[in-house]
């Protein structure tokens, strides 16, 4: 039987600018550039928690969250990275990868809710985007 077709969902679709896909994961940035913030959504339809993926696509999928943290470290020079898959608002699988610093908005508190999102300004999130596609090997 055919695996059901995948699709993003359309709050993520909505928040977020799409950057390339990796071998199992969306690649997006979100729309608020008060925090540097990524997320890797695993194109993998119905799968709504980390163990929904086969043991292959877990450690693949821990696979891509190194990377792109270390390219996103690496980029920003963060005081702290986090990670979370938490998915209370929409279902689909994806996993924040927010590159923080002492002196943001929210800190040391979690992001969200702390301040409305913040337009970013379009040449800083191209050349943002462009070095990390490059960092990632997304081109």
């Amino acid at each position: 039987m055919p695996e059901p077709a995948w699709s993003l969902h359309s709050r993520l679709k909505e928040d977020t600018i799409d950057i390339g896909d990796l071998p199992l994961s969306k690649v997006l940035v979100i729309k608020d550039a008060h925090y540097p913030w990524l997320l890797l959504v695993p194109r993998r339809a119905d799968a709504v928690e980390i163990i929904d993926l086969d043991e292959v696509q877990q450690a693949q999928l821990m696979t891509e969250i190194s990377r792109v943290s270390r390219a996103l470290k690496e980029i920003t020079r963060c005081d702290k990275l986090n990670v979370a898959a938490l998915g209370n608002l929409v279902p689909q699988l994806h996993v924040h990868i927010i590159a923080r610093r002492t002196s943001d908005a929210a800190w040391p508190r979690p992001v969200w809710g702390v301040m409305p999102p913040l337009a970013h300004d379009a040449a800083e999130v191209q050349n943002f985007i462009s070095a990390l596609r490059r960092k990632i090997w997304l081109g």
